[in-house]
């Protein structure tokens, strides 16, 4: 059986049915393949969406045992039921989340098929699944996302070696969880289990954790997760992982003192990224070309070296977030309407989802001067927010960084509660060349966690902080 589109999606995570979404919306015939039986991709089932419902959760349970008491509640007899609390994440937070996707492809009258798509030829997509079919478009989109990378030598066995699907779903609670590496999915994992009860060591190569961010949002974060318990091995390598039934060994070289030494535990989790997952996809029987990390080459416009096949998301070159993603979606579904989309790359949020949570757009410090490009500074500390005093939230703060004549706002870095939806107002602000001067005049609304943007913002202009 052959069918004909205008459009054919390969994969259904957060780029996948956006892209499809909004090629509906334009007016063209739309299909998407998905090779599981769920949509939404990784990000819905075994990502983005169930982590962020764990850390909830977890953070739930550790407040009940720590800090409700600072607020004048008393409670007693707290027991973890980590089996419901797993069973949430699945059937009241993935499952719906999954089955929304499911309603609006038919909302927007996008075929959806269900089985392994590999290209016959730039033309043609083979679909092996419940039926076997043949997909002919005048244009396809590859969105078939990433999957998580392992070390050298370690072999990830999904039982005691584990990654973060794996991760999501435990049965038993973890006497130490060892985790490898320390970015975004090491720090977010960790923090989940130790806020439970797990004594969580972290491995990291480098000599900080979350090294991609501003290293004033390193500090801070080690901070307050050794205040919650989480023990750190920076600038450490991992030479071997070992699984012997119920416990796992590590051999870990200490890169600054040149030794060598073991940590023991019952789970290791290997989180050191993700790589792009296109697998069995037929790229050979195409001209379509791969850089040397895997990643599918591209234009301006993510065209293919063949212009009707376009790739976006975690498959071609950029930061492997679901927000990146569902942009690039849109720009191909605009762009194959004969309109003039636009991704401003240089503006695309990275968040870590722990308590406190961190937040940045923009250029770090170490980038700026590294550019040689002049800038100042203003930051202001959760300490000395009223709003975040009376929540008893007094990890963090913000810092904005601008340029040193024309007062642009050229970076924005944050620590503390809610920087996740604080870091919009960044990007919104940023999207328009604000100055810092800008945000200092505009009025917030009092007592609010987004004040500490806008005193951040007084502090970099001539610092002029009023609570500071």
């Amino acid at each position: 059986m052959s069918k004909i589109y205008d459009v054919v999606v390969i994969g259904s995570g957060p780029g996948g049915y956006v892209c499809a979404i909004r090629c509906a919306q334009l007016g063209l015939k739309t299909a998407i393949v998905e090779k599981y039986s769920t949509l939404g991709g990784t990000c819905l089932n075994v990502g983005c969406i169930p982590s962020k419902a764990l850390l909830d959760s977890s953070e739930r349970y550790f407040n009940t045992l720590h800090s409700h008491k600072d607020h004048g509640i008393e409670v007693g007899d707290v027991k973890l039921d980590l089996e419901s609390m797993m069973s949430r994440v699945q059937d009241k937070v993935v499952a719906p989340t999954c089955e929304g996707v499911k309603y609006l492809m038919k909302k927007n009258k996008i075929d959806v098929f269900h089985g392994h798509g590999s290209f016959a030829n730039e033309k043609t997509l083979k679909v092996s699944g419940e039926e076997n079919l043949s997909l002919t478009a005048s244009n396809f989109v590859i969105a078939t996302g990433s999957k998580p990378s392992s070390l050298p030598g370690v072999t990830i066995d999904k039982e005691r070696i584990i990654t973060s699907t794996e991760a999501l779903k435990l049965k038993v609670l973890p006497k130490h969880m060892v985790i490898i590496g320390g970015g975004v999915i090491g720090l977010e994992m960790g923090s989940v289990y130790s806020r439970l009860g797990s004594k969580v060591s972290i491995v990291e190569y480098a000599d900080r954790i979350i090294a991609g961010m501003d290293k004033d949002l390193s500090k801070e974060m080690t901070k307050a997760l050794k205040k919650e318990g989480i023990e750190f091995y920076l600038s450490s390598a991992v030479q071997s992982v070992v699984s012997n039934g119920e416990e796992v060994s590590l051999s870990i070289k200490d890169l600054k003192k040149e030794e060598v030494f073991s940590l023991e535990g019952d789970y290791c989790l290997v989180s050191v990224g993700r790589k792009p997952y296109t697998d069995n996809l037929g790229l050979e029987n195409t001209n379509i070309q791969k850089d040397d990390r895997g990643r599918i080459e591209v234009n301006s416009h993510l065209q293919t070296a063949h212009p009707h096949i376009y790739a976006i998301g975690d498959v071609v070159k950029g930061a492997m977030l679901a927000h990146k993603a569902e942009e690039e979606g849109v720009f191909v579904a605009e762009f194959l309407a004969g309109q003039k989309p636009h991704v401003n790359y240089e503006l695309i949020p990275g968040v870590v989802y722990t308590h406190p949570e961190v937040a940045a757009v923009g250029k770090t410090e170490d980038e700026l001067k590294a550019a040689g490009r002049k800038y100042k500074k203003g930051s202001f500390s959760y300490k000395a927010l009223g709003r975040a005093r009376a929540s008893n939230e007094f990890f963090g703060f913000i810092k904005v960084l601008a340029d040193e004549v024309t007062d642009e706002i050229l970076g924005v870095h944050m620590c503390g509660a809610r920087c996740a939806d604080l870091i919009s107002e960044a990007v919104l602000a940023m999207e328009f060349k604000a100055s810092a001067e800008d945000i200092a005049r505009t009025c917030h609304a009092h007592p609010t966690y987004a004040e500490a943007f806008k005193e951040a913002c007084l502090a970099a202009t001539e610092n002029r902080a009023i609570h500071s």
